[in-house]
C-alpha cells in the first residue's frame, strides 16, 4: 500500500495508521462476507410490515470482527455501525460502518455491493473506503482518492471526468422506489427525462464508478450515514462533489446528490430547487 497524508485541510494525526488500519478492516470483514455469498444464507427482515430491509449473517458477522478490531485498537473511538448502532467516542474520532452495502444485491448473488468503512473527524468525514471482496476491488481516500484491484497491478489514482451538461451525462441511483412523495417523484422524473442514460442497482459500487470517472451524476433519497460516510471523501478527492439536495452537507445522509463535474452539480441544485 502506498504511503498516504493527511487531507490537506486537517491536521495529521498519525493520518498513515488510520489508512493502514481501514484496510486491515476490510481484510478480515471480507472473508467472513464470502463464505456467506452466492450460498444458501437465510435472510432476515428488519422492517416491519408491507417492506423489506434484509439482513444476514454475513452482514452481522463482518461488521462484528470490525467492531472487535476497533475495540482494541482505538478503544476511545467511536463507532456507528448499520447492524449494531453506536458506540459513543471520547475523542474526535468516529467510525461509520456498513459491512455490506448492497444487501439486496448480495442475497440474489449479484456482485454490485461493498463494505463501506468510513471515518469522522470531528463530524466531518476525514477518510472512506469501499472494499469488494468478490471482485477483489478497493477503492478509498487518502490525500487521493484511490482504486485497486488484486489482480491488476499497482494502485491507479482515481478521477472524475467533465461533464457540465445532464443532457451528456449517466446517471445512476439504486432504486426508482427510493423517491417517495410528489415533490421528490416528481425531481426524479425530470432528471431521467432529460438525462443521456439511466441505470438502476449499484448501490456504493455506483459512487466509485462516479469516482472513477465512468457515472457522471447520482441522485438518492432516503440515505443513512453508514450509506455515504465512507463514500464523501473518495468522491470529492477525485474531483467530485456530494451533498444533500440543498446543498449542504451530506455526511448525515437523507436526499444525496453526487457528480464529478461541479458545474453539472450546480445545475442539478438548480433543477431541484426550482421544482
Amino acid at each position: 500500500m502506498q504511503k498516504q497524508s493527511p487531507p490537506a485541510e486537517s491536521p495529521a494525526e498519525d493520518f498513515e495508521t488510520l489508512v493502514r488500519t481501514a484496510h486491515e478492516l476490510a481484510d478480515i470483514s471480507g472473508p467472513v462476507i464470502l463464505k456467506h455469498f452466492r450460498k444458501a444464507t437465510p435472510v432476515e427482515n428488519k422492517a416491519g410490515k408491507g417492506a423489506f430491509d434484509p439482513v444476514t449473517k454475513a452482514d452481522r458477522g463482518a461488521e462484528k470482527v470490525i467492531v472487535e478490531a476497533l475495540a482494541t485498537r482505538f478503544p476511545d473511538h467511536g463507532v456507528y455501525g448499520e447492524e449494531f448502532g453506536i458506540k459513543p467516542s471520547n475523542g474526535p474520532f468516529r467510525w461509520v460502518i456498513d459491512p455490506i452495502d448492497g444487501t439486496r444485491a448480495f442475497i440474489m448473488g449479484s456482485p454490485l455491493w461493498g463494505t463501506l468503512i468510513g471515518l469522522l473527524r470531528d463530524d466531518k468525514p476525514y477518510f472512506g473506503l469501499m472494499d469488494q471482496p468478490f471482485t477483489r476491488e478497493r477503492f478509498w481516500s487518502g490525500d487521493r482518492a484511490t482504486y485497486h484491484s488484486v489482480g491488476g497491478g499497482r494502485p491507479m489514482r482515481l478521477k472524475t471526468r467533465e461533464c457540465p451538461r445532464i443532457e451528456d451525462a449517466t446517471l445512476t441511483s439504486t432504486h426508482p422506489e427510493l423517491f417517495e412523495g410528489e415533490t421528490r417523484v416528481a425531481i426524479w422524473n425530470e432528471m431521467t427525462s432529460r438525462a443521456r442514460l439511466t441505470r438502476y442497482g449499484g448501490d456504493c459500487y455506483g459512487y466509485c464508478l462516479l469516482a472513477a470517472g465512468h457515472v457522471d451524476i447520482i441522485v438518492e433519497s432516503g440515505l443513512k450515514p453508514y450509506d455515504i460516510v465512507a463514500l464523501i471523501p473518495i468522491i470529492e478527492r477525485a474531483g467530485g462533489r456530494v451533498t444533500t439536495w440543498t446543498g449542504d452537507d451530506a455526511a448525515n445522509g437523507g436526499d444525496i446528490i453526487a457528480t464529478g463535474d461541479a458545474r453539472l452539480h450546480d445545475a442539478a441544485l438548480a433543477m431541484i430547487a426550482k421544482a
